[in-house]
Order: structure tokens, then C-alpha cells, then sequence
């Protein structure tokens, strides 16, 4: 059982502040699904987190009503079905989006397109009538093109700020930082690996020539951690078998990121994260880099910093297909009714 010394961290100790409490109103759209329930439930745990609105198309009642007994005080509420989704946004600070369907192996991150594309624009639609200033942090694949999709929908609707959309691509960092110290038998906790790109394949561009504490690796064994670190996903989308991907990891990254961005909103000074963004960084309108988080979101883009000639390498043969996942994205928006 919990010690109840230990209880509040949940093991988040790198982004979770309980030094100052904040009133944030946050909604999880797709709470009842494998990322959705421990991620609610890492949320409910945080002293950051006063209210928790839970949205579903189906289960969310039961999903509330079993969060909604921990002894913690974020109040939690279950919202099912598209005439509660409105209810479920007002009023929200932060609005964090895993919807949409996992995928199954043999398919990519981009075959999740057809279904995902629409569950995510129906979602930003609904965001930008209910909680226009809230601050959207998509989980929601491929990510490459569903921030593109919700950026387009929100300047739709008149209410577009780039610096309160953010592309969830934590996950990325969280394994980088688990390989690099699995491989350099370092704590975990204390390392910090920059990912940027995108969040798919090779868009995802680890700079461990940027890693604190510095760690060298010969050429060969740095070409295949980095490989490992852009298929990750695919890895445990075979060790499931059919039965899913990354639920757990992805709701231990996606609270990661939410308790850095309350972090931030709440004063926090020096709150880091790598997040996918719209950007001027590169030739592509939306690239993920260090971003310094503040109380209106994005405060300062922190850029790709120095390169090695082989993560140079890595950017420019991600370039086409960051660019082609972009476009489609906006593509779709465009051609909605």
C-alpha cells in the first residue's frame, strides 16, 4: 500500500511541484482509454490539479466514479457522449487530448490518420467554443499532423495562439533518458536527453551530443541507440501482441508534461520541456524543440541548440516527411465541411 510519506509524488519527483497549489480546472478528452485511466490517475494524485473533468464517448461515469474515491482533492467529474462534451471544457485551464484509436502492429503512427484526424479536429472544434485560452496538449497520433489539424481548427474559429498548442512528444524524452542511463548505468532521474523533429519514426531526433551529464558513445552503438529510441513505440506495440501500445509509459510522459506546464502557469521559473510546436526554428512550420514554458504557455523557444554532423544529419532526412505529415494535416482541415 501507499506510505502516506510518500504519497503525493507518484514517483513524478522531475516536474511535480507540491510547493504551491494551484485551482487548474483540467480536462482529459478519451479518459477511459488505455493512456486516458493512468493518466487520470496521475493527474488526480497532484496537489496541482483542483478539478478533473473526464470525457469519453463511453465509461467515464464508472472511470470518475473510481478516481473520485482517492483521498486527494482534485474533484473529479465524468462527462460521456458529444452532448456532455461541452460541459466537460468550460471553464478548463488545460485540456489534454490521448482520443483516438492505438495502434495494432505492422501499422505506423500515420495509418492512425483517417480515424484520429477527425476524432481530434471534433475535439479542438469543441475546445475553441468552450475554452478558447485553455492550453491544448495533444497525445492523440500522429502527432505530426493532429497539432497542424487542431491549430487549423482553432484559427477556424478566430481563437488561435501558438503558444497554448503543444504536441505531447515527452514520451520521446522519458525513453531517451531510460536508454542512455540503462546503457551508461546512470540514474535515470538525472539524466536529460533533447528530443526534437516530430513524434514519429525518423522525425524523432534524440541529441545525445546535448545529454546532461555528458555521455559519449562509439559511432555504431549511437546509430542503434538512436534507432531504438525512434522505434520505441513499435517495440511495445509487438511486445503487446495486438493488445495495444504505449499506454503507460505515454500517461507517465503526458502527466509529466501537464505538471511542468501547471508549473509553469502557476510561476514557476525555468520550467523546460521539449514539446512539438509551431516553430520558426526550421523550414517546417512545426518542429519540436526545448521550449521554455511560462504563465501564457510558450515564453521562449529554446531552438536545436549545437549539433553534432550526425543529428545534423537526422534533421535534414526528417525534413520531407515532417513537412508531408504537415501538410496533410492542414490538407484535411481545409477540406472539412
Amino acid at each position: 500500500m501507499f506510505s502516506r510519506a510518500v504519497r503525493p509524488t507518484v514517483g513524478l519527483v522531475r516536474s511535480l511541484s507540491t510547493s504551491t497549489q494551484n485551482n487548474a480546472k483540467v480536462a482529459v478528452l478519451g479518459a477511459s482509454g488505455g493512456i486516458g485511466q493512468p493518466l487520470s490517475l496521475l493527474l488526480k494524485n497532484s496537489p496541482l490539479v483542483s478539478h478533473l473533468s473526464l470525457y469519453d464517448i463511453a465509461h467515464t461515469p464508472g472511470v470518475a466514479a473510481d478516481l473520485s474515491h482517492i483521498e486527494t482533492r482534485a474533484q473529479v467529474t465524468g462527462h460521456m457522449g458529444p452532448d456532455q462534451l461541452d460541459a466537460a471544457l468550460q471553464g478548463c485551464e488545460v485540456v489534454v487530448i490521448p482520443a483516438g484509436v492505438p495502434r495494432k502492429p505492422g501499422m505506423t503512427r500515420d495509418d492512425l490518420f483517417n480515424t484520429n484526424a477527425t476524432i481530434v479536429a471534433t475535439l479542438a472544434d469543441a475546445c475553441a467554443r468552450n475554452c478558447p485560452e485553455a492550453m491544448i496538449c495533444i497525445i492523440a497520433n500522429p502527432v505530426n499532423s493532429t497539432i497542424p489539424i487542431t491549430s487549423e481548427v482553432m484559427k477556424k474559429h478566430g481563437v488561435y495562439n501558438p503558444n497554448r498548442v503543444f504536441g505531447v512528444t515527452t514520451l520521446d524524452i522519458v525513453r531517451a533518458n531510460a536508454f542512455v542511463a540503462e546503457l551508461k548505468g546512470l540514474d535515470p532521474a538525472r539524466v536529460n536527453v533533447p528530443v526534437i523533429g516530430g513524434h514519429a519514426g525518423k522525425t524523432i531526433i534524440p541529441l545525445i551530443s546535448q545529454c546532461t551529464p555528458k555521455v559519449e558513445f562509439p559511432a555504431d552503438q549511437l546509430s542503434a541507440l538512436t534507432v531504438r529510441i525512434q522505434d520505441a513505440g513499435t517495440e511495445v506495440v509487438k511486445a503487446k501482441a495486438g493488445a495495444g501500445s504505449a499506454t503507460l509509459s505515454m500517461a507517465y510522459a503526458g502527466a509529466r508534461f501537464t505538471f511542468s506546464l501547471l508549473d509553469a502557469m502557476n510561476g514557476k521559473e525555468g520550467v523546460v520541456e521539449c514539446s512539438y510546436v509551431r516553430s520558426e526554428e526550421t523550414e517546417c512550420k512545426y518542429f519540436s524543440t526545448p521550449i521554455l514554458l511560462g504563465k501564457n504557455g510558450i515564453e521562449k523557444n529554446l531552438g536545436l541548440g549545437k549539433l553534432s554532423a550526425f543529428e545534423e544529419k537526422l534533421v535534414a532526412e526528417a525534413m520531407d516527411e515532417l513537412k508531408g505529415s504537415i501538410k496533410k494535416g492542414e490538407d484535411f482541415v481545409a477540406k472539412m465541411k
